[in-house]
């Protein structure tokens, strides 16, 4: 006689073919946090994706509770807060449910990383010190950022700027969108390493072993990572949490 299971201790069914994929998603909590709380990753992410002159070249994670998510906030949004070794702020999101608003949403949490600095005190006794380090807010979104029809690009960089003269008035404060559904290239038209990290962002979980063109050093560790043979009982338990 075959043995019986406890079907209460199996996934959900609808996580079964999630469980059943060779590499995790990276639009998942689990599974984002799990390869860009790698800081060489993230370092290699960042410098792909912001290009700041001279490169980044340290971070450290901050404390992502500055944010003050609520637990339904958490179901859709996954973050992580690096502040480089030049002291620019860096949150990185991926918002996997589109949510209304959300543009107003990334101008609060770019407002805590400002608060956050906790401007006090006096330069030289004559005036208060209001100098702040450059933020950077980056976006991951599976949804279009809004209905309005402009240019399909899947990425773009906004910033404030005088309406006639497009004169930037501030040049510290940077918001990055990054619109999945607008990128659409397959593999095979994956050229440059922007393209190769989107591509990774929203396809992981549905290639079945490592492409040729992602043989360098940086995407071996991702793919390893990713792995989901090579995690725990309790990792995969957490990943297939809902």
């Amino acid at each position: 006689m075959a043995e019986k299971t406890n079907s209460a201790e199996k996934p959900p069914k609808k996580y079964r073919k999630q469980d059943l994929s060779i590499y995790i998603n990276l639009l998942t909590d689990f599974g984002f946090k799990r390869v860009f709380g790698i800081k060489e990753v993230m370092l290699n992410f960042l410098n792909t994706v912001l290009n700041i002159e001279g490169g980044i070249t340290d971070l450290t994670y901050g404390n992502v509770e500055i944010l003050g998510l609520t637990k339904n906030d958490r179901k859709a949004i996954f973050d992580l807060i690096c502040i480089t070794g030049n002291g620019e702020r860096i949150i990185v999101e991926i918002q996997n449910i589109e949510q209304e608003h959300y543009r107003d949403r990334m101008l609060v949490y770019a407002s805590q990383l400002i608060q956050e600095q906790n401007v006090k005190g006096k330069v030289n006794d004559k005036y208060w010190n209001f100098k702040l380090d450059p933020i950077y807010s980056i976006n991951i979104m599976n949804f279009l950022l809004g209905k309005k029809k402009r240019p399909k690009k899947y990425l773009t960089q906004w910033q404030l700027k005088e309406l006639d003269t497009n004169e930037v008035l501030y040049d510290k404060l940077t918001f990055v969108c990054v619109e999945l559904p607008l990128f659409s290239k397959k593999l095979r038209g994956v050229k440059t390493a922007l393209e190769q990290w989107i591509f990774l962002i929203k396809s992981l979980h549905e290639l079945k072993n490592i492409p040729k063109k992602y043989k360098t050093e940086i995407f071996q560790k991702i793919f390893e990572m990713a792995k989901i043979a090579k995690m725990s009982k309790e990792e995969v338990k957490k990943y297939i949490k809902v």
